[in-house]
């Protein structure tokens, strides 16, 4: 096996297909949408406003989709990090039910989108499996089966047999909800970036936002080389950037961890027992894993608050730590070392809930912040919520995502 690359993600390291290429911006310019992040929010937003007429910028720091994007193991999931009782606990069935249909939604036109634009050797549709390894903690596992269907939310309770069978796992039982996916974060992000350049939206990597002024009717985005003025900026950077320091606190950032193998041959993987599953675990912070289209075996977890600085020795413990957890968990897998290991970034709110939308400090502004793990799937549905905010047309269900709920 050739030598482990860490900090490289498997997304980024394996990508053979057309490179993607967007000058810096440059000079004065003028549009209807500025959007400031090239990652999957910022280009499924683009697409969706320029495929409604609108004339958009895009404004990436570094490299299209090559931010948190690609360090996402990109499980499309309808979950929230929150168990839906408790969310319910929190604000009522009426509003868990609410979010998680609107999650849900999200997943399927999302799916749908991807396929369209051509992303679609990215996806596959998958269920997930929400596993408990301790007996003490299936109680309350089967209470979340049961407030779901009160819900009129579909999943299903399956034992500690049917879950060895089709996860491998020695666990005491799990929750199987269908309906999830997963994908290629990169390929999928470019898929979005591509479709909205189709349709008109002009594209721009290494262009930093120096500065965002609201202005009588709009704004204006500064980078070094150039400014943009705008009736809306959209800043779909995942979490609050220091030229929003007083969002932070709304935040909590946090690391995670992921490890994927070499391609894993047929005799092995029927060894290793897990299926055309993807999991996650009871365990706080949990764990998370899947099979990738090439026969990877992709596992994350660990997550940790992230700090100013990592030393390097910090981030060999924490994934000698995800590898140790791995082998515990499959067992079969016996030598089988990771070929990748990476870390990515990402914040967490105190509900587990993305904040999408206006925020009253800085008019003519609309945010996409705090996906917490489910980072594909709200970030999708933050370009959905967005693009209805901007050309008027709004569900009732957007509120549950604002600054103020």
């Amino acid at each position: 096996m050739g030598k482990l690359r860490r900090g490289i993600t498997v997304w980024l390291d394996q990508y053979d297909g057309p490179v993607l290429t967007a000058p810096p911006l440059r000079g004065r310019h003028e549009s209807d949408v500025v959007i400031v992040g090239g990652g999957i929010t910022g280009c499924a937003a683009a697409q969706r406003l320029t495929a409604a007429g609108l004339r958009v910028v895009v404004l990436e720091a570094r490299r299209i989709g090559r931010g948190s994007t690609a360090a996402s193991t990109a499980l499309l999931m309808q979950e929230p990090d929150v168990d839906f009782g408790d969310l319910a606990d929190r604000y009522g069935a009426r509003v868990a039910t609410a979010v998680w249909r609107a999650s849900r939604r999200a997943v399927q036109a999302m799916t749908r989108a991807i396929v369209r634009f051509g992303g679609g050797p990215a996806l596959h549709r998958v269920p997930s499996v929400y596993f408990t390894r301790r007996r003490e903690e299936v109680r309350a596992l089967r209470a979340e089966v049961t407030a779901r269907h009160r819900a009129g939310i579909s999943s299903r309770w399956i034992d500690a047999d049917e879950l060895r069978r089709i996860a491998g796992i020695a666990g005491a039982g799990a929750i199987v909800t269908r309906g999830n996916a997963q994908v290629n974060p990169y390929r999928a992000c470019l898929a979005f970036a591509t479709a909205a350049r189709r349709s008109g939206a002009r594209l721009h990597q290494h262009s930093a936002v120096r500065r965002i002024r609201a202005e009588d009717a709009g704004v204006e985005v500064v980078t070094d080389r150039g400014v943009v003025r705008a009736r809306w900026a959209i800043v779909a950077t995942g979490y609050a950037t220091p030229e929003f320091k007083p969002l932070a606190g709304r935040f909590r950032m946090m690391h995670t961890y992921v490890i994927a193998t070499p391609p894993v041959a047929a005799p092995l993987r029927r060894r290793i027992g897990l299926g055309d599953v993807m999991l996650w675990d009871t365990d706080r912070p949990y764990h998370y894993g899947r099979w990738t289209d090439d026969h990877r075996l992709l596992f994350g977890g660990r997550d940790h608050p992230a700090a100013r600085t990592t030393h390097p020795a910090t981030l060999r413990n924490r994934l000698n730590q995800l590898a140790g957890d791995f082998r515990e968990l499959f067992p079969a897998a016996g030598d089988l070392a990771p070929e990748y290991a990476w870390e990515g970034l990402f914040a967490t709110t105190p509900d587990g809930l993305p904040y999408i939308g206006p925020h009253r400090r800085y008019p003519r502004q609309l945010f996409a912040l705090g996906y917490g793990g489910n980072g594909m799937t709200f970030g999708f549905l933050a370009a959905e919520i967005l693009d209805r905010m901007i050309r008027g047309v709004p569900r009732p269900d957007d509120d549950l995502f604002r600054f103020n709920r």
